[in-house]
């Protein structure tokens, strides 16, 4: 088939490539193309660090399971193709003959894998915290008290915790809120999971360690592709017991996939370095924001609970539009407009680290003065 003949989306270039100089205040990590990749891949080849697996056991697989599980301080981890396939194997896994979940309303799970623990697994969710990033441990209480209320008792086999929250702008449960959730969930005996797409990022935006969160979990899941530079994947960790036997689970969802060293070489290329060059990034962003702050009509607004998105407040003198084009032109991107938000949001990752901060106020400055 042709590129003519394709529908819609797909003429269009899977990735958008940008300059080397260009500031992206959009995604967790750097865009990768098709070109990258290739790069990338034969530089790890070349290194002799890249293992065929045995339908993702085995080989590099194994060892990005073993280097996420000893960062996460967990006795096993296991690879997956994607999140989704984590967090509904995991949740599964916990539930067993116990048929609710407790999580929060504005979570992927609930909202973005389509009621797939009910049609696959025969869980039925209890969402909490409508419209809002967390709920809190009281809130969590009540659901299990009426969980066991009824006439016909049907307790909650696992709490599911999304920190941060994609849908509420990479905002994240509160330390000490976390930590009321998890003492109560272990005082019942009841299993608690993260879903922890983007805990490395978390850590680095809070400077609280990787080990601290996970400690407080059961279950950890995590991205590999939305910072580490690998085209899909992600790690599920546990106890050496919950993990035990889980490919058998993996290969039952279709997740038992040939080849996926390639894709773990590049997820453990990407984790290289990536504490130290967030923690420059985040720092930059600091004082870039109180630059841009300095500016008439523009605001970089930090969440209380925030990660590592900010919104971008304009004040009615300015064309919100044209200043986001304008950016464009001179090399810095913000995604706008976004259905789920009502400003632009403005993402720090590493491409903050391409431009001195004088020249991205200025490139503020510039757009803003029309």
């Amino acid at each position: 088939m042709s590129n003519q003949e394709l529908p819609g989306p797909a003429k269009q270039p899977a990735v958008q490539k940008y300059g080397p100089d260009t500031v992206v205040f959009s995604g967790d990590g750097e865009s990768q193309s098709p070109q990258s990749i290739v790069d990338r891949l034969g530089a790890l080849l070349s290194k002799g660090v890249l293992w065929p697996d045995d339908y993702s056991l085995g080989g590099t697989v194994e060892a990005l399971e073993k280097r996420v599980a000893r960062d996460l301080g967990k006795e096993a981890a296991i690879w997956m193709p994607t999140g989704s396939m984590a967090n509904q194997i995991a949740l599964r896994r916990h539930c067993g003959t116990n048929s609710r979940v407790v999580l929060q309303e504005q979570s992927h799970v609930y909202h973005d894998e389509g009621d797939a623990l009910a049609r696959l697994s025969g869980l039925n969710v209890i969402p909490l915290a409508h419209d809002r990033p967390y709920f809190t441990a009281g809130e969590l209480q009540t659901a299990l008290d009426q969980s066991i209320g009824g006439r016909v008792s049907n307790p909650v086999g696992v709490v599911s915790v999304e920190s941060p929250v994609r849908r509420q702008a990479g905002q994240i449960v509160p330390w000490d809120e976390m930590q009321a959730i998890s003492r109560l969930c272990r005082e019942q005996a009841l299993p608690v999971h993260l879903d922890g797409a983007r805990l490395y990022m978390m850590s680095a935006a809070t400077g609280k360690e990787l080990k601290e969160y996970a400690d407080l979990f059961d279950s950890v899941y995590v991205s590999m592709y939305k910072y580490f530079g690998s085209p899909f994947g992600a790690v599920l960790a546990g106890t050496r017991e919950f993990i035990s036997g889980m490919f058998h689970d993996r290969r039952m969802f279709g997740g038992g996939l040939p080849s996926s060293y390639l894709f773990a070489g590049l997820a453990l290329d990407g984790m290289d370095g990536f504490e130290l060059q967030n923690k420059e990034a985040f720092e930059k962003a600091s004082s870039l924001f109180a630059d841009i702050n300095n500016l008439s009509e523009i605001e970089v607004r930090t969440f209380e609970h925030g990660s590592n998105i900010f919104e971008l407040v304009i004040g009615p003198g300015i064309d919100q539009d044209r200043l986001v084009r304008k950016l464009f032109d001179l090399g810095i991107v913000i995604t706008w407009p976004n259905d789920n938000w009502p400003v632009p949001l403005l993402h720090v990752n590493t491409t903050i680290l391409r431009r001195s901060n004088a020249e991205i106020a200025q490139a503020f400055s510039t757009a803003a003065s029309g």
